[in-house]
């Protein structure tokens, strides 16, 4: 299904509004009261329309295979609460939900997946048929100028919000540093932000902090002593630059085993790095980090799962952005949409459990013994690298497919110094599976 910008956003507005019904109309049954169950104090749960707009983008073309539906809706709902329950989460050290029966880590419920993969397949058979034909009905310019007003009350009230749970963590961080005691639930800044507070704390009971947090954050000098320990921001960045390069040379390896040609597995146009091993491991060792000791047939399914997730998902993304095809797995058995396949899915499971329990471990100790002094600012220069690195391999693949569907010529300096240093036989040397689709 190929949508407009602006019908996608209006999709966005209208399931994250239907999901804030939702909500507050299961509060009130099983509560027995009015709860605005948002982050945001509009009637709007973002996260709904989030995850409707990702139902459109990615399972479109598996409307006619509803148990596929299914499972991909509950797979991509899973994907985004986790990651949205782990942002949240991190801002105050606490949970703001906590699932008691059928859970995973209080953040995943099996019976709400379940409802989730069947609003997906509402969404995609039924909702946005009609509501695309609902939206046909009204004006353009009336739609447009409705859809900036409503974007410019959802930043205002996102930033209202935020900087209000900011207020409460630096109050949290001073209480907690100086070891006051005191009693009763904390509020902090003015009227309209404690306004805020208690409104969430009203929707999320797990936020009414009476005392000193259990949870802090390590002191300055604790982080200054090992750089990069546990899962930071720091090792991660370094995990994706060691992924992406471990990935790529197991391609190159695997494809001269199986083929007898050594070809490029890269993602981009400097440097042997796969990108999408790197964000990959990044993936499954933010996701998987605290699982880490758990038994290999646990780490083993949920690699799977997440692996073929992520897999499908970065396969829809190159088509959508690029025109291309990176790889075809049509002549696979159980495959899907040849995006992806069961043996290929095993082999992400497989991934993690070599991942977690053999190369993180070795990786992450090497990571540490980095001096701080060197290991920070060389981890922004690697971030600049890699950013500049995929901005230029981005529009160098745009400019390529341009040449081989349009033949139109260069304009202006950019696309001249694109076609003189990534002419075809460059670009076709480094993406030699890469395959036009319309």
């Amino acid at each position: 299904m190929e949508l407009t910008f602006t019908q996608l956003l209006s999709l966005f507005f209208i399931y994250s509004l239907a999901g804030w019904l939702l909500e507050t109309a299961a509060a009130a049954i099983f509560k027995r009261q009015l709860i605005n169950k948002g982050y945001l104090s509009l009637p709007l749960c973002p996260i709904y329309g989030v995850e409707a707009a990702a139902f459109t983008m990615f399972l479109s073309e598996l409307k006619g295979r509803p148990l596929f539906l299914f499972l991909g809706g509950a797979i991509l709902s899973a994907f985004f609460t986790l990651i949205t329950g782990h942002i949240l989460e991190r801002l105050l050290h606490r949970k703001w939900w906590d699932y008691r029966k059928f859970q995973f880590e209080g953040y995943l419920s099996l019976p709400v997946l379940a409802l989730c993969g069947l609003g997906a397949v509402f969404c995609i058979r039924w909702g946005n048929p009609l509501f695309l034909e609902l939206l046909e009905l009204i004006p353009n310019g009336i739609l447009r100028i409705f859809l900036i007003v409503l974007c410019v009350l959802l930043a205002l009230d996102f930033s209202g919000s935020s900087f209000t749970l900011w207020q409460l963590r630096r109050k949290l961080q001073k209480l907690s540093s100086e070891l006051i005691p005191f009693q009763g639930p904390i509020e902090a800044g003015n009227f309209l932000t404690r306004r805020i507070q208690r409104r969430l704390t009203h929707a999320y009971p797990n936020l009414r902090l009476e005392g000193i947090p259990s949870v802090f954050a390590p002191s300055r000098e604790d982080r200054e002593a090992v750089f990069a320990k546990g899962c930071c921001f720091h090792k991660l960045v370094w995990l994706f630059l060691l992924g992406s390069l471990l990935g790529d040379l197991t391609e190159t390896i695997f494809c001269y085993i199986t083929t007898g040609i050594l070809m490029s597995r890269s993602s981009l146009v400097y440097g042997p790095f796969s990108i999408v091993w790197g964000f990959g491991c990044v993936m499954l060792t933010a996701f998987l980090y605290r699982y880490k000791d758990k038994n290999d047939r646990y780490i083993f399914l949920a690699g799977t799962v997440l692996g073929g997730a992520y897999e499908y998902i970065c396969s829809v993304l190159s088509e959508l952005v690029f025109g291309t095809i990176f790889w075809d797995y049509s002549g696979i058995p159980f495959n899907l949409g040849g995006r992806i396949n069961l043996l290929y899915c095993f082999f992400w499971g497989i991934a993690a459990v070599v991942w977690l329990k053999g190369l993180y471990p070795r990786l992450s100790a090497l990571i540490e013994r980095i001096p701080s002094s060197i290991g920070i600012p060389a981890t922004w220069v690697l971030i600049i690298f890699m950013v500049f690195n995929m901005a230029i391999s981005g529009l160098a693949l745009s400019r390529y497919v341009e040449r081989q569907t349009v033949s139109s010529p260069s304009q202006g300096i950019v696309g001249e110094f694109l076609d003189d240093h990534f002419p075809d036989e460059r670009m076709e040397h480094v993406y030699p599976n890469a395959k036009l689709v319309s």
